[in-house]
């Protein structure tokens, strides 16, 4: 009995995992030209979307813009100081400002 159950664990396990495989479409990379068109719609974070906003003084309308452009659905400002959590989530898309509150990184997690 507890080698049948064994092997309806692995199986479960199996499962899980394959749900969580990438499927390889390649359309998180690259073309950064086609701007937020090349964006997947999946709700995952795609920095490349939102590279435009480096340079630019951080503000909501701009980390909006920013969330929309890289599909994410959680966006947030980091300046350096600020308390974060360090749990990395594929849906968001960090603004990293410096103390003047320009931003000089853009990235996912």
């Amino acid at each position: 009995m507890s080698c049948m159950r064994a092997s309806w664990v692995t199986l479960l396990a199996a499962l899980a995992l394959a749900g969580c495989a990438s499927s390889g479409n390649g359309s998180a990379g690259g073309n950064s030209a086609g701007g937020s068109a090349a964006v997947a719609n999946d709700g995952r974070c795609h920095a490349d979307g939102a590279q435009f906003a480096v340079g630019k003084q951080a503000s909501p309308a701009l980390l909006e813009q920013a969330r929309t452009g890289s599909g994410s659905q959680i966006a947030r400002i980091l300046k350096p100081r600020d308390v974060m959590t360090l749990e990395y989530r594929s849906d968001r898309v960090n603004l990293n400002a410096d103390d003047s509150g320009k931003v000089t990184r853009v990235n996912c997690g």
